[in-house]
């Protein structure tokens, strides 16, 4: 148990604290708009970078492409960040199908994980194939059922007991708590890999980082908003499945890349970039689709 590992539980723990039953079971009005919304989530993303992988095949350094390509295995595998609820809350969206999205994403990362890992292991080679493999058959499940389901599970259970008031008066502080404790997990993370990357900067592979996870992440909003338009959905849900979508749960992935891959600390890059170009998509959708003019 690392350090990295109780901060990503503590925040885990604090989105569940934030999560009411109540809205959750307003769900079962609109479940097909839920399942597809997961199902788009995991295979949309998966689907473009089987196209770019067979891009890639021209690329000058291959090793940089098994980086890449474990990299956006461990940002795809992951579930929908908690943060996608405040964005979607904050562009007046749904917020119990936000909640919806992220719960089933979280309770079934442990068996949705492995398979995109070892889906990605098929599409590399050398080590960084039988590290996925390996991650996808060893304690994977262990991992994310100790530091993702239970920790977000306990939350939920944590505010059910203390109720609504206690709740609402914790939550400045907590809020608080989030900013600091994310703050320190990112930089312990990017710790590893960026300084070698400052000294040696490589900016043709540092180019198609950046190119690779802008167009994951930014087909990955626009498979929100195609839900919503197939589902004929109000602009509330519109918001919620555009932010669910967009947004997956990086601090994941980036524990677990440092304790499984710490050999390959260029694996870490793609997620490093993912995590800031997915605030930054979220917050031009939010200002110029759901902001009034």
């Amino acid at each position: 148990m690392s350090l990295s590992l109780v901060m990503l539980s503590f925040l885990l723990f604090n989105a569940g604290l934030g999560i009411q039953a109540k809205e959750l079971l307003s769900l079962g009005k609109k479940p097909q708009v839920l399942i597809a919304g997961f199902f788009a989530n995991m295979l949309v993303p998966i689907a473009l970078m089987l196209v770019l992988r067979c891009m890639m095949g021209m690329w000058h350094n291959q090793d940089e492409v098994r980086n890449l390509l474990v990299g956006m295995a461990l940002i795809i595998a992951m579930p929908i960040a908690g943060s996608s609820t405040a964005w979607s809350q904050n562009a007046n969206g749904n917020v119990s199908l936000s909640l919806g999205l992220v719960m089933l994403s979280t309770i079934l990362s442990p068996l949705t994980t492995p398979l995109i890992f070892h889906l990605f292991g098929f599409m590399t080679t050398g080590d960084y194939a039988e590290d996925l493999h390996e991650m996808a058959q060893q304690g994977t499940n262990a991992f994310l059922c100790l530091t993702v389901v239970l920790p977000s599970l306990l939350g939920m259970a944590l505010r059910f007991l203390l109720g609504e008031g206690i709740t609402s008066r914790l939550r400045p502080l907590l809020k608080l708590c989030n900013f600091v404790v994310l703050l320190l997990l990112n930089y312990s993370n990017a710790s590893t890999s960026l300084p070698q990357v400052l000294r040696l900067p490589d900016w043709d592979y540092l180019g198609i980082i950046l190119a690779t996870t802008i167009a994951v992440c930014g087909v990955a909003f626009l498979a929100g908003w195609l839900v919503s338009k197939v589902f004929k959905t109000n602009k509330a849900d519109k918001a919620s499945l555009m932010f669910s979508l967009g947004m997956n749960n990086n601090g994941t992935g980036l524990v677990l890349a440092a304790a499984a891959l710490f050999d390959h600390p260029q694996v870490m890059l793609p997620m490093i970039f993912y995590t800031l170009v997915q605030q930054i998509i979220a917050a031009v959708i939010d200002r110029y689709v759901f902001k009034p003019a």
